[in-house]
């Protein structure tokens, strides 16, 4: 990955080797299926989908992982299904080399969507 902070969610896919891209790709469409109206930007050096203005999720791609990032809830929520991976506070690796768990990464966002929905 290059020295300079990409200013878009393409131009940051675009910045790692096409295996990585393509499952990135993937966890990128499976948010924003599950939260459509979500809105999509880099944050934090990474690739961040707010709804109504606050956090849903982040997600970032690592040598060996995909750092994926719910905010607390969004773990707590799920930490028995979350309880196999490799966890940091608040956050989650996948491994890479390993099938991305999609329909958990789906289930998560829809639960933080509902959430955000809540709190208007």
């Amino acid at each position: 990955m290059n020295s300079t902070k990409p200013e878009t969610v393409d131009a940051y896919l675009a910045s790692f080797p096409e295996e990585i891209q393509e499952t990135m790709r993937e966890v990128r469409k499976t948010i924003l299926e599950a939260a459509p109206e979500a809105s999509e930007s880099i944050s934090y050096g990474m690739p961040a989908y707010k709804l109504n203005g606050k956090p849903l999720v982040y997600f970032a791609a690592f040598k060996n992982h995909i750092g994926f990032y719910a905010t607390p809830t969004g773990h707590s929520a799920f930490e028995k299904a979350l309880s196999v991976y490799k966890q940091g506070k608040g956050s989650v690796q996948f491994p890479l080399g390993q099938p991305m768990p999609l329909h958990l990464i789906s289930e998560i966002v829809k639960y933080r969507r509902n959430e955000n929905l809540k709190k208007q």
